[in-house]
């Protein structure tokens, strides 16, 4: 499967449309407590994640889908195909420690991308439950990062915790 990749006037306009969607997602989300904006349709589950801006120091949340992986929750970097990693993920460079709200229920976290065996093996099961992170991979030069949130402290020095 090839798809075009974005141009520049469609990355500007799809990231303005994210920004929006994902803003009226928290929003419903919050205001419901996840009954509403907690899952797509066919059940495909959504978490808010909050990380604290690289530049801003203010707090960011977006709206992803997520699979359980035992007692931690990954993510998908996708931003749709488009060129450049998210927001979300560039600030976790930064800071790996998150707050993960599912439901009404928050939680503290910390972030990192999965090795490229943990990838391996998630990656089917985030194209089989969404089927659109195969056509933004196909799209994009990037490789799409797996992003895992676990409970606990971020070790400065293990690399595991390292998102770069």
């Amino acid at each position: 499967m090839r798809t075009a990749p974005w141009t520049h006037l469609q990355e500007r306009i799809g990231s303005r449309l994210i920004r929006i969607m994902s803003v009226t997602n928290v929003w419903v989300f919050r205001l419901t407590g996840g009954r509403l904006g907690g899952r797509l349709p066919g059940g495909v589950p959504v978490l808010l994640l909050t990380t604290i801006g690289r530049r801003s120091g203010q707090r960011h949340t977006s709206p992803l889908l997520y699979l359980r992986v035992g007692e931690d929750l990954a993510v998908v970097a996708s931003k749709a195909g488009m060129p450049r990693h998210p927001a979300w993920y560039l600030n976790l460079e930064a800071n790996s420690q998150v707050e993960v709200q599912r439901g009404r229920h928050r939680r503290k976290m910390v972030a990192r991308c999965a090795t490229k065996e943990e990838r391996s093996t998630l990656w089917p099961e985030f194209v089989s439950m969404y089927g659109d992170y195969e056509v933004y991979q196909a799209r994009t030069r990037r490789e799409i990062p797996v992003v895992i949130l676990s409970a606990g402290l971020p070790s400065e020095h293990d690399p595991e915790h390292s998102l770069h």
